[in-house]
């Protein structure tokens, strides 16, 4: 018997975070939520001005897009790796794009925010306390149940 290779994420820790994991529900929602809305803004603003070429793209990402943030609340970690790498990859480019349109006119200036958005949302999966505790609770009892 060859032994089983280590587990790329660490266990979590139980007294890691120093706060309860169930206090990290809302946030960990509002952060969700708020990814899902910066994604699917600018289709919704297409579709309001009448532009229905890529209609059904734009669907198939927003179904996406919610299959991937359902999947990290339900505890998939590699869920929330591409999460959290696609936000920052999106956050950068849409950031830097913004910054070049900012001498097309203010709309520039609101891509750039979008951007920002990306950057400080996929921040908050990583770095919030509460937000890591509950994810790290989800992670332990989906471990445990499977």
């Amino acid at each position: 018997m060859s032994p089983q290779p280590q587990p790329a994420t660490p266990e979590p820790e139980s007294g890691r975070w120093s706060v309860p994991p169930d206090a990290g529900r809302i946030p960990t929602l509002a952060v969700l939520l708020g990814l899902y809305a910066v994604s699917v803004t600018p289709s919704l603003g297409a579709l309001l001005h009448g532009q229905t070429a890529n209609l059904a793209s734009s669907v198939a990402t927003a179904c996406g897009t919610a299959l991937l943030l359902g999947l990290v609340w339900r505890g998939h970690v590699w869920a929330w790796r591409v999460t959290v790498g696609l936000s920052m990859v999106a956050g950068l480019l849409v950031f830097v794009v913004g910054m070049l349109a900012t001498t097309a006119g203010p709309a520039g200036w609101v891509v750039s925010g979008a951007g920002l958005a990306y950057l400080m949302l996929g921040t908050a999966l990583v770095g919030t306390p509460v937000i890591r505790a509950f994810l790290d609770s989800r992670w332990a009892a989906r471990r445990g149940s499977a």
